[in-house]
């Protein structure tokens, strides 16, 4: 997941996710070109997991990421990014509210048989 947006100060924060297993190599290669690219800080956080909706119904299914949003803000999940395509919501949660917010997602939208909370999320750096 990448995501880039304008701050309040007008520099442009970049996030992205990969494996935790990866975040010591990416902060090595990262940390030298941060002058180069005129950036201030490297922030990294772990123990996150990726959530996500998925299905071509999307495409004609309006209000399928508010049902998703709202079903996570009452169990009081937060919300830390957020990426969207025409087929997919992916958001980033903790890791420790990854397996009980796969459980609401599924009962929200009806879904049957559950995954293992292991094939339905990925923790992330």
């Amino acid at each position: 997941m990448i995501v880039q947006n304008a701050s309040i100060d007008g520099t442009t924060d970049i996030s992205f996710t990969i494996h935790e297993d990866e975040l010591e190599n990416a902060r090595t290669i990262l940390m030298p070109v941060l002058g180069e690219l005129g950036a201030k800080r490297l922030n990294t956080a772990r123990s996150l997991a990726k959530l996500s909706v998925v299905g071509i119904g999307m495409r004609s299914h309006s209000g399928v990421a508010a049902r998703m949003f709202e079903c996570l803000g009452r169990a009081g999940i937060n919300i830390q990014m957020v990426s969207t395509s025409e087929i997919k919501i992916g958001v980033i949660i903790d890791e420790t509210q990854a397996e009980r917010a796969a459980r609401l997602i599924h009962a929200e939208f009806g879904l049957g048989r559950l995954l293992p909370a292991t094939a339905a999320t990925q923790p992330l750096a």
